[in-house]
């Protein structure tokens, strides 16, 4: 398996709104780590993408999610990709293969964004503990189908020390400092 590459990646962060994260299980701590990844992204020089499904109807991401995405791609359909996502990856990182996925619901919105970058033949990385479905059993066999699709499933510390790669990367203290703030 191949390492996540900070040079090569985005981060895209799915759905996590308003009207949706009180049904979430565990809700707090999902977006919690997403933000987290959202700042370590920004410490390593890393685009962070957001997308909200309807909109209209369903009101914005989270405050503290939205404020950390550099673009947030409004959508109808399920898998992000049909609706601008690839192309919204290649302005904010032209060339870009890897993406790091984190989302809402596991099993309907994340699981289709994550399966049409696969198509689109990106190499996925996809942060369970900073995912969420209404129910545990949902996100668990989210989780199995995208690993057996050929995404990578990640915790969000594998992502960030990933990133890094060495202590003696210049930017390690910084993101141990946020590893930290998170308890």
């Amino acid at each position: 398996m191949d390492a996540i590459d900070a040079q090569a990646s985005v981060l895209v962060l799915v759905d996590y709104q308003a009207r949706l994260m009180p049904a979430i299980h565990d809700a707090a701590a999902v977006a919690a780590r997403a933000v987290l990844l959202a700042q370590a992204a920004h410490t390593l020089g890393i685009p962070v993408i957001g997308t909200e499904q309807n909109p209209a109807g369903l009101g914005p991401n989270v405050e503290p999610v939205r404020a950390q995405c550099r673009l947030t791609l409004a959508k109808t359909r399920f898998d992000a990709c049909a609706d601008g996502l690839v192309q919204a990856l290649h302005e904010a990182k032209p060339g870009c293969g890897q993406v790091v996925v984190a989302g809402c619901e596991a099993h309907v919105c994340l699981l289709q964004t994550a399966l049409g970058l696969l198509r689109a033949g990106k190499r996925v990385w996809v942060v369970a503990n900073a995912s969420g479905s209404r129910r545990p059993a949902d996100h668990a066999a989210a989780m199995a189908r995208l690993a057996q699709a050929g995404a990578t499933v990640v915790t969000h510390e594998m992502v960030l020390f990933e990133w890094v790669a060495d202590c003696r990367h210049p930017r390690f203290r910084e993101l141990l400092e946020i590893v930290k703030s998170a308890g």
